[in-house]
């Protein structure tokens, strides 16, 4: 059976497919391969040439080999090939061309996709000794170090896609070549000042001015996969190492880093933030009635209700996205949706992740749910699982939605991300809103999200993410830029009542979505199912639960372990059990969330964990059950900071306070794509998540509203009124306590719980613009190129009017104290025309806090008004190095501004290291790091620098020549 592979490959598969049935058709099949191949390959030895001749040729043959397996690898036949005939033969053709294999190799470009076609050859070793060279020409095919080299990557290789792929060669529709042996990068370049970009066209064309001729030439698919136009100045590629090489010598090239990957963060809650239909800001803002929100995920499921267009006009004209959704999926509410290549190469594991989906559906449910959270319409009857039950809605109900699908899985490319932020901003959207980030927080000028955002806060737009789920721990949170509303997690006053009854009459209410009505109340056996003294049994971990009797049981399992809640239940059900109870481990403490358990089950405090387990130990025959409440509002405790959500400080810029802001993320019940299990209702799915990727795009939402109710505001403004105006006090009058049932401290809550009717008539706000954000950056040390890199544009910040992190007009305040420190802030009126604002401090224990005037008159609309605050030790202080909190508050006979406050002592110490040279103007490189000593040789100038250590008040060094800078940056390190 003939195949589209080429004539040798092809009579290859002939000589595979039909070796059992048509012995001796394959056989002449075989004999002709070898006879066209063996002229092939010794095609260039008819006549002596030049040495770089031969070294093309030699290219040429192997190029020859590759395409073969190219055209094959797309027919996805060479998967399944499992005859030696096609390693010998390669082996044959390799061999002809290995006398000239050590010098090919240094010139970078032989095709390594042709080591990995060797390498899916599962018995390549065996191969290659069955071939039938005579044994001198084995030994000097060995004795050449390449061939050596080749066949040790061989027989690597080979055993790993034995033992981890199993199948061969898997599909893909990538470059062979550029797959193997590349990587994407994030390029950026600057701008030609003797050119003029007018269109999109000229820009594209002077970042393909950057890429190697080889590759513009070849034709292979295209490696650049993105130009970016709004976002940022340059574009994202696949480039082999050699390639990146040359393209760092190009002129106007200024850096490349290797793409990270973004992983996301993973209804009652707009009547608990208090919003109504009939009065307040739903009704003030027409319910975000012409604003649009992007929604930067995992896409959307377009038929769900929740993204129903009845009583939505038409888009705004300054809407220019596309839908990319088939028929009538988009609609006045789903105005666009678009896809992006979702696709990353995983060139070390020789794997592709992230099949790019069938255009923006959503496939995982993530991004459906965070879209409907920010602007969802009003539905009736939802519910999970029976429970929740009332009209949905998202904060912003009327508002548009513009999804760019940028995630699959938990995997969010940093390449992919760039493009659908350039996107959104050249598309006319209002609002962005991000429930995503990385693991851990890099400096702001390599920070995709914060460079995309930066770039949107210019055009105007509003951009919300979340904090991440790394909580309870310090200094955890990404998403810190003072551009970005950095959203932490907090509770709502719902819960899902699942109470675990123990036979000694104690319970301790827990939680659970699942409330089956048919469990009967009866006591019965309870078993830890950590018994056995192994941890896995105790963490009811896949497979553990095999040394005990749990049939009929109620099964104690312990949380964490990195296994998931609803799979600790399953392994319960399917070693017998008949229930569980799920304790928390003691970093989440009194944090509880709502599941879909596959059986009865309750989740429970630590606190209760323990008295559970003291009971078990205490008798011989230990009984439990579980009493099933159902829904129940109004918990006192609420709202609460959610045990995951992210911490401070800030560690790329201390001096600035966050998380911003915290809004409900435990259990938010909203769209969801599929139906669950036990579901009743498959036309009208709803779930429950928990994250700060729900908290975030209840704050987009709110975001939303703001900007429809006063559209001249801008980015800054909305995110101060949203601060200044928050909660910072519970439904009993208590301040806001985290998972320990204690008060919060600030770097959990930043300014507090939103409160979205207050936010809307703020009284006062802080305003910034883009230019005090470059003035901030030059202030923390980054140099030249860096703050360009975040601006977009050329920036000297010897000519700009640098500032420390403290002097930025935030709604907040983030001290290192070691000697007295002032810093000022401007307040523009925005609430009633004559007013008058008289200050009150609550200072940090240990801290003088002193507000110069103590009083601010204002006769009219948007007129501003400046003041000092000085920070000073009161006494000894508090412990040095321990952070104290306080508030700083303007109060009116209306309003109340609220700015909240965060100290850290620090030792009085000023050293002077003389290291000679001229008195140049010096430029400041400031590692401020709470932690640890931190330096990046890139921050230091062309000329000399000022090194500010960290961990100490003020250690100045003048006139450093920057060779010297940079070796003591390094030793730093």
């Amino acid at each position: 059976m003939p195949h589209e592979c080429g004539l040798t490959l092809g009579k290859l598969m002939c000589y595979e497919e039909e070796l059992a049935s048509q012995h001796n058709n394959t056989r002449r099949c075989h004999q002709t391969c070898m006879t066209q191949d063996s002229s092939v390959a010794t095609r260039t030895q008819r006549r002596p040439t030049p040495t770089s001749t031969r070294h093309k040729e030699s290219i040429r043959g192997l190029n020859r080999v590759v395409a073969y397996l190219r055209r094959c690898s797309a027919s996805h036949t060479l998967a399944h090939m499992k005859h030696q005939t096609l390693s010998i033969l390669m082996l044959r053709l390799v061999y002809h061309y290995t006398k000239e294999l050590s010098t090919i190799l240094h010139q970078s470009n032989i095709p390594v996709y042709l080591y990995l076609c060797l390498a899916y050859s599962r018995q390549a070793i065996d191969l290659w000794i069955q071939a039938n060279f005579s044994i001198k020409q084995k030994v000097k095919f060995l004795l050449n170090m390449d061939s050596f080299l080749f066949i040790a990557l061989t027989f690597v290789l080979s055993f790993h896609i034995y033992f981890t792929q199993g199948n061969g060669l898997p599909p893909t529709s990538q470059s062979s070549t550029a797959a193997s042996s590349s990587k994407t990068y994030i390029i950026h370049v600057k701008r030609p000042e003797d050119k003029t970009l007018a269109l999109s066209e000229d820009v594209e064309s002077w970042y393909l001015s950057f890429m190697p001729p080889t590759i513009m030439s070849s034709n292979e698919q295209p490696r650049m996969i993105y130009s970016y136009h709004n976002v940022m100045s340059g574009f994202a590629a696949r480039l082999t190492k050699e390639e990146l090489r040359a393209l760092e010598k190009k002129n106007g090239f200024i850096s490349a880093r290797p793409e990270k990957i973004l992983h996301r963060q993973t209804t009652h809650t707009p009547e608990f933030l208090g919003l109504q239909q009939q009065t307040g800001l739903w009704k003030e803002s027409n319910f975000g009635k012409g604003v649009i929100i992007g929604v930067l995920d995992s896409g959307i499921t377009p038929g769900h209700p929740s993204f129903n267009d009845a009583g939505i006009p038409p888009p705004p004209t300054k809407w220019k996205g596309r839908c990319e959704l088939n028929g009538t999926a988009c609609n006045n509410k789903l105005i666009g949706a678009r896809s992006f290549n979702v696709r990353s190469f995983n060139a070390a594991a020789m794997t592709v992740k992230g099949e790019k989906a069938e255009g923006p559906i959503d496939e995982d449910g993530h991004g459906t749910h965070t879209a409907s959270t920010a602007a969802g319409a009003f539905v009736d009857y939802a519910e999970v699982l029976g429970n929740a039950r009332g009209t949905a809605a998202g904060i912003a109900p009327y508002a548009h939605l513009a999804i760019y699908k940028v995630c699959s899985g938990d995997d969010c490319p940093e390449s992919d991300l760039l493009a659908a932020l350039d996107a959104a901003v050249e598309d006319g959207v209002d609002v962005i809103s991000m429930s995503l980030g990385l693991s851990e927080p890099p400096p702001f000028f390599k920070d995709t999200i914060a460079i995309g955002a930066f770039a949107a806060i210019q055009k105007g737009i509003f951009v919300s993410c979340s904090a991440g789920n790394s909580g309870p721990f310090d200094g955890s949170l990404v998403n810190g830029a003072p551009w970005i509303l950095t959203v932490g997690a907090s509770t709502t006053d719902r819960s899902i009542e699942a109470t675990a009854k123990l036979g000694n009459g104690q319970e301790f209410n827990g939680e659970s979505v699942s409330q089956p009505t048919d469990f009967p109340p009866t006591l019965l056996p309870l078993v830890y199912a950590g018994k056995n003294g192994k941890q896995e049994s105790a963490l009811c971990a896949n497979g553990s639960l095999n040394d005990i009797d749990f049939r009929g049981k109620v099964v104690l399992c312990e949380r964490g372990g990195g296994m998931g809640r609803i799979n600790k239940g399953k392994e319960v059900k399917r070693a017998g059990g008949a229930a569980m109870i799920l304790i928390n481990d003691e970093v989440s403490g009194f944090s509880l969330l709502a599941d879909a358990h596959v059986l009865p089950a309750s989740h429970v405090s630590y606190a209760a964990g323990l008295q559970i387990k003291a009971y078990i130990n205490s008798t011989a025959t230990p009984t439990a059950t579980i009493l099933f409440k159902g829904t129940i509002i109004g918990d006192s405790q609420s709202p609460a900071v959610a045990s995951f959500s992210s911490r401070g400080p800030n560690l790329p810029s201390p001096g600035i306070l966050k998380p911003d802001i915290i809004g409900p993320g435990v259990d938010i019940l909203a769209a969801w794509p599929f139906p669950l299990e036990n579901n009743t209702n498959s036309k009208l799915t709803f779930n429950l998540l928990s994250g700060t990727s729900m908290s975030c795009p209840h704050l987009s939402g709110v975001a939303a509203l703001l900007k429809s109710s006063h559209p001249h505001w801008s980015p800054a403004a909305i995110k101060s009124a949203i601060m200044t105006s928050a909660d910072v006090i519970n439904l009993e009058h208590r301040f806001i306590v985290d998972e320990t049932l204690h008060p919060a401290d600030i770097f959990a809550t930043g300014s507090g719980h939103v409160n979205p009717s207050r936010a809307n008539d703020p009284g006062l706000i802080y305003d910034i613009g883009p230019d005090d954000y470059i003035d901030y950056l030059c202030g923390l040390g980054y140099g030249d190129t860096d703050v360009g890199i975040i601006a977009h544009r050329t920036i000297k910040c010897s000519e700009t009017s640098s500032i420390p992190e403290g002097e930025l007009n935030y709604p907040s305040f983030s001290v290192v104290l070691g000697s007295t420190q002032t810093f000022t802030r401007t307040v523009t009126n925005v609430g009633d025309v004559y007013s008058s604002y008289v200050v009150m401090v609550t200072p940090p224990e240990g801290v003088d806090v002193e507000v110069q005037p103590n009083k601010l008159d204002f006769s009219e609309a948007n007129q501003k008004e400046t003041y000092s605050v000085t920070f000073s030790r009161a006494g000894s202080g508090n412990v040095t190095g321990e952070y104290a909190q306080g508030f700083l508050q303007w109060v009116s006979a209306k309003h109340t501004v609220k700015s909240p406050i965060s100290v850290k002592q620090q030792k009085k110490k000023t050293e002077r290291l003389q290291m000679g040279g001229p008195g140049q103007k010096l430029e400041a490189l400031r590692g401020r790091n709470t932690n640890s000593n931190r330096f990046d040789s890139s921050n230091i100038g062309d000329e000399a620098v000022i090194l500010v250590m960290p961990m100490e008040e003020s250690m100045v060094a003048e006139a450093i020549p920057v060779a010297v800078a940079r070796e003591m940056v390094m030793a730093a390190r």
